[in-house]
């Protein structure tokens, strides 16, 4: 077990050998080196954020667990940060400061990094707004690219930078450092504006549409900006078969850009050769005034209506499984298919809704279709589901 010195600490491995992505062999120390090789701009997406710990202890090939909770067994450099929940409960989040404590991090299994958009010092008040584009599957990456360049448009016209960067998986994300003068709600509402504009400008490419069923094209999500959610920081590598990077780019680079480029081997070197884009991303934190003026000018998003405490579906939706790993309700999917041909034969890619939801400290999966280009004669009515997975038991 070799112990690696940085920032002035012994921090040790374990297991270095371990293999964390089997397409490749990629090892957990080869981790370790990635993340120490482009360290300060890696530390700069997180320094000083609490963040939650996303373990693939097993290597990538199994799901992760999630980890609000810093281990109590840690060295006394570890930081911490207690954030307190809706719920009730409060936890003490690991908080990293320096490259010792990354690499710490990075030893208990974590692939990506995962900050809040608030530091330690005032857990009350973001200091970054994030924006999450999440395409429905079949979307061309073009139009991905396309929408981060409204979104540009829409945080520019509106008085903020905006800085591009790679999501490392389907989608693409554009960040906005701002002052830490308005609550989550704020920052949220702030958000949403920018979605709700992007929507208005290329309608045929983005939606803002919460309810997954009601989506087409690019999802700009505005919810990442919650109390209690995180976006994978520049420079994390992702849980991917090709250990792709959630890179920074310039506007110049986003046109032509290929995610594909961007992994573990390729952005060391490009980080050495090219710099940092992101370096001065701090330098100018931007105000919030103008998009909570065009929130307040668009009026209350529109909502779908309720029947008994619950929305009323809207789309001819139904359930297939519920599932604790992605694998098994894909599996129950390929058996509901094979019992309804004429059916599967008239879905759209984006009829099919995947959807990982969090559980205590796991993500479990559901699978439902969306009946919308199926004759309503040949819809099949909800039946049992293929596994029905309850995640709370």
């Amino acid at each position: 077990m070799p112990d690696i010195e940085v920032a002035g600490r012994q921090v040790q491995i374990t297991n270095p050998d371990k293999v964390v992505f089997p397409d490749s062999g990629h090892t957990k120390l080869d981790l370790v080196r990635y993340y120490l090789a482009v360290g300060e701009a890696a530390l700069r997406g997180v320094d000083g954020r609490p963040m939650i710990l996303k373990r693939y202890v097993h290597g990538i090939a199994e799901e992760a667990f999630f980890q609000k909770r810093a281990p109590k067994k840690r060295p006394d450099w570890i930081e911490v940060a207690e954030l307190r929940y809706r719920s009730g409960l409060s936890a003490e989040e690991v908080v990293v400061t320096d490259l010792a404590q990354l690499v710490w991090v990075v030893n208990l299994g974590c692939v990506d990094l995962n900050p809040h958009p608030v530091r330690a010092g005032d857990l009350a008040h973001p200091d970054e707004l994030r924006i999450d584009l999440d395409p429905v599957p079949g979307v061309p990456w073009a139009d991905i690219l396309t929408t981060a360049q409204v979104v540009r448009e829409v945080l520019g016209d509106h008085g903020l930078g905006a800085w591009p960067k790679t999501s490392g998986s389907r989608g693409f994300h554009v960040y906005t450092r701002i002052t830490p003068d308005w609550t989550f709600a704020q920052v949220r509402k702030a958000a949403e504006a920018v979605a709700r504009e992007v929507e208005r400008r290329i309608p045929d490419v983005a939606t803002a549409r919460w309810w997954k069923e009601e989506r087409h094209g690019v999802f700009v999500d505005f919810n990442q900006n919650a109390y209690d959610r995180t976006v994978v920081s520049a420079y994390s590598v992702r849980a991917v078969p090709d250990a792709r990077v959630s890179t920074p780019l310039t506007w110049d680079e986003v046109p032509g850009c290929r995610p594909e480029e961007f992994t573990l081997d390729t952005v060391p070197k490009r980080l050495a050769e090219r710099g940092d884009p992101w370096e001065d991303l701090g330098l100018e934190p931007g105000s919030l005034t103008g998009l909570l003026e065009l929130a307040e000018s668009l009026g209350p998003a529109p909502k779908p209506p309720k029947g008994e405490g619950r929305r009323v579906q809207q789309m001819p939706v139904i359930e297939i499984a519920k599932a604790q790993h992605k694998e098994e309700a894909l599996a129950g999917l390929d058996r509901w298919k094979a019992r309804h041909p004429e059916v599967a034969a008239l879905l759209e890619p984006a009829d099919v809704l995947v959807d990982g939801m969090r559980g205590r400290s796991s993500v479990w999966y559901r699978i439902r279709v969306n009946l919308q280009h199926v004759p309503e004669n040949l819809r099949p009515p909800q039946e049992a589901l293929e596994s029905d997975y309850n995640p709370w038991a």
